[in-house]
């Protein structure tokens, strides 16, 4: 499931007990049906966990699938590719021929080296011939004229080495321009699908974002979805999130995998998830690593959510809930404040494994998404009046505060953490 950072969850359970007061102060003052001195607002455990429709508890963000693995191809710029094979979108196999540099160029340049190699050895050979000859000079000249034929000797010797530098150097160039000419054509290393083909006319692209590469390769195989987060709802998810990833095409097809990696260094003007109508903002991209990539294409276009257990349909899967809505006074008969046929009783639940960072635990058994519960109160009594919180009416003479509040928290938003967190500083909650 996924982690965020403790202190939104801290402010969330303040709101959720503001809008406790909230409730009780509506109904108090006759705000409600039925009769509101016995009444207490029930929620859906659907609403509370995101769990069914996911209609505004959940924000979507929209992704595309991409390859874990690229291969990008750099051209010699020295030399002139004659023809390319492959075009931006192209499926391609180890081996698969992708361009052919001018093998011509590279000969012309290869009978130019050899001839540049035969005048650097033959004035090499020169060069030997001098210092033999000057050594049987100087065994022959007086004692006077020795100095001479030392420092003539030693000069041919450095310029022999120089020589014979040079003529590595050279013969490095015609082994490289024979390898040239035996690879001009250029394969493709790994399968995979064309990302893009930079022709020098600004480029083929296809799936996704170009570089500079001459020609670059997504690997087939090993697959994963790279989204995009708005700066509003970036602490929706973090490093380590459990993701559900839909097809656009087939609602039954979902699969999951976990987020591997925010990129908040590479920002990017944009609206950042799916359905948001809010205006523009920076975008960011993150990734999310598949469990299987199984009937999934490269470059499809998916959305994506927090896994927090929509899926389940196995009771033992259960249901991540705030702690706080569990009665646990007994730790040996857990329960929580649930309605039945309109009634408020005390519904047994089976806990499982804690989230003591976020302050949730998982009931196994005991709820499901179409239950109600109710905020827990010293209060709350077996066999109140339970009304859904949608069902929920303020008055015109309550305060505005109060209905704005509950309408932001109805619509799936917390409206300005900050401001709520001040308004609680200064005594809790509005209206």
């Amino acid at each position: 499931m996924k982690k965020k950072g403790k202190k939104g969850w801290f402010i969330a359970a303040a709101v959720l007990l503001i809008l406790g007061g909230i409730v009780f102060s509506v109904y108090k003052r006759g705000g409600g049906e039925p009769d509101p001195e016995n009444a207490v607002y029930v929620t859906s455990i659907a609403s509370l966990t995101g769990l069914g429709s996911g209609n505004g508890m959940l924000n979507r963000f929209a992704g595309v699938v991409e390859s874990q693995e690229t291969w990008s191809v750099e051209r010699n710029p020295e030399y002139t590719v004659a023809e390319i094979y492959v075009t931006a979108g192209q499926t391609v196999e180890e081996g698969t021929p992708l361009f052919i540099y001018d093998a011509e160029q590279f000969r012309q340049n290869l009978s130019q080296g050899e001839i540049d190699l035969e005048r650097l050895e033959a004035e090499l050979a020169g060069m030997n011939s001098t210092i033999e000859q000057l050594e049987k000079e100087k065994k022959a000249a007086s004692s006077s004229d020795q100095a001479s034929y030392t420092i003539q000797i030693q000069q041919q010797q450095l310029e022999k080495r120089q020589k014979e530098y040079d003529i590595k150097g050279k013969q490095a160039e015609i082994e490289k321009l024979k390898e040239n000419i035996e690879n001009a054509e250029v394969k493709s290393k790994i399968a995979g699908v064309v990302q893009s083909v930079n022709n020098g006319s600004g480029g083929q692209v296809a799936y996704g974002e170009s570089d500079n590469s001459f020609i670059k390769i997504m690997k087939t195989g090993d697959f994963r979805v790279r989204g995009s987060v708005n700066e509003s709802n970036i602490g929706d998810i973090m490093e380590g999130s459990a993701m559900l990833v839909h097809s656009r095409v087939d609602p039954d097809r979902i699969w999951t995998g976990t987020v591997t990696l925010i990129d908040r260094e590479n920002g990017s003007s944009g609206e950042g998830y799916y359905g948001n109508s809010g205006g523009q903002s920076t975008s960011y991209p993150f990734y999310v690593d598949l469990d299987s990539s199984e009937e999934l294409m490269l470059g499809q276009h998916v959305y994506m959510e927090v896994n927090v257990g929509q899926l389940s349909e196995n009771e033992n899967s259960g249901i991540w809930l705030d702690q706080y809505y569990i009665d646990e006074s007994d730790p040996e008969a857990p329960f929580v404040w649930a309605a039945e046929n309109g009634k408020l009783v005390k519904r047994p639940v089976t806990l499982g494994e804690r989230d003591d960072e976020l302050f949730k635990v998982r009931v196994l058994e005991g709820l499901a998404p179409e239950d109600y519960i109710a905020f827990p109160d010293e209060s709350n009594e077996v066999g109140q009046a339970a009304i859904p919180m949608e069902e929920m009416t303020v008055s015109e003479n309550d305060g505005e505060d109060g209905g704005l509040m509950a309408e932001g928290l109805m619509d799936g938003g917390m409206a300005d953490e900050g401001m709520m967190a001040e308004g609680m500083m200064h005594g809790g909650a509005v209206g």
